[in-house]
């Protein structure tokens, strides 16, 4: 079985990777049109790009000037359309009078890797698995300019940044502490924050109980298959996900192979291939068979025409493993982190 990578010639363009369950999906857009593609850890997935990369538009619009963007940028969109998708963001505060509840969180991402930061409460941990993060709590509720006060004085008390490049997150993600340490780490984080409630913290914010979400296991991290693996025999059927931390007595370190590549951008021509063995934020961890585990980062992909790779006899399958677009070694260096 392989994950789905749309036919080229039917205008669908790929866009991104997204997380609104506990399993990562492939957003593809034509126009106005929509359709999404559900992933399975143990599955193939293989596509070809074709041709020019193009600006993805900007809030669900079509670029007017149908702009080329480079490979390497992870916005995907022309000047214009990423200004015009930033000024109607939460984080550009031109929203103080939005009445939905919104909620605080603290999350990790790796031993000293740790941040706030807010969410609309009705997309529940949706944001939480967008960035990538290993673990999480709440810390609060409340209306929009409450929650980013309180935002805003745990960043200056606490010294956590507003936001930590992608580039970071993958080069520990292959060498994470047990299921202990990281609740710890939260649990730490979270009482030097509740400790500044009354000092900055808005009246109209309400605090929510210590509650640490591990998310190792919906990411897959703790089961990735050996990257050893023949990547041509039959993939076994998607394990199901799970919210939960590793296995009783196997921690990360043991049992997900580390990657040690990713795609710096694609190429007209290029093809990636593999199995996919786990999933984090925008990244889609691909075994292939001769260089371990490498990571895609399919921000770097959305704006492009992909065909699926194909056997000699025409049928739509990926075959094993192929990765034939310029890599970079992690940790040295890797592909600029976005906003968050």
């Amino acid at each position: 079985m392989t994950c789905a990578v749309r036919e080229s010639g039917g205008g669908w363009r790929c866009a991104g990777v997204r997380w609104p369950r506990e399993v990562p999906e492939l957003g593809w857009s034509r126009g106005g049109d929509r359709r999404v593609s559900v992933l399975a850890y143990g599955t193939g997935l293989g596509f070809r790009a074709v041709g020019e990369r193009h600006c993805v538009g900007a809030r669900g619009n079509v670029c007017p000037l149908g702009a080329v963007v480079p490979g390497r940028s992870t916005g995907g969109r022309c000047a214009e359309c990423a200004r015009l998708d930033r000024a109607h963001s939460v984080a550009a505060d031109t929203m103080a009078d939005d009445p939905r509840t919104y909620r605080v969180y603290l999350a990790w991402f790796g031993p000293g890797m740790v941040k706030v930061g807010i969410t609309g409460e009705e997309r529940g941990a949706a944001r939480l698995r967008e960035q990538g993060a290993v673990a999480f709590s709440w810390l609060g509720r409340g209306p929009l300019m409450a929650a980013r006060r309180t935002e805003e004085v745990l960043r200056a008390a606490l010294g956590v940044p507003d936001r930590i490049p992608y580039a970071k997150k993958r080069a520990v993600r292959g060498q994470l502490p047990g299921p202990e340490e990281r609740a710890g780490a939260v649990a730490e984080l979270y009482a030097r924050a509740a400790a500044l409630e009354g000092r900055g913290w808005p009246e109209s914010l309400e605090r929510l109980p210590l509650e640490v979400v591990d998310q190792v296991g919906v990411f897959g991290l703790d089961s990735a298959p050996d990257a050893d693996a023949d990547a041509e025999a039959d993939p076994a059927p998607g394990r199901a996900v799970r919210e939960g931390g590793t296995a009783p007595g196997r921690s990360v370190r043991e049992s997900a192979p580390a990657p040690v590549r990713a795609v710096r951008e694609l190429v007209d021509g290029g093809v990636v291939a593999g199995r996919l063995v786990a999933a984090a934020g925008p990244d889609l961890h691909l075994a292939v068979a001769d260089g371990g585990v490498v990571v895609l980062d399919t921000r770097l992909i959305t704006g492009w025409d992909l065909t699926a790779v194909t056997r000699a006899t025409g049928a739509t399958e990926v075959t094993g493993s192929d990765v034939r677009v310029p890599l970079i070694d992690i940790g040295g260096g890797g592909v600029q982190g976005g906003l968050f």
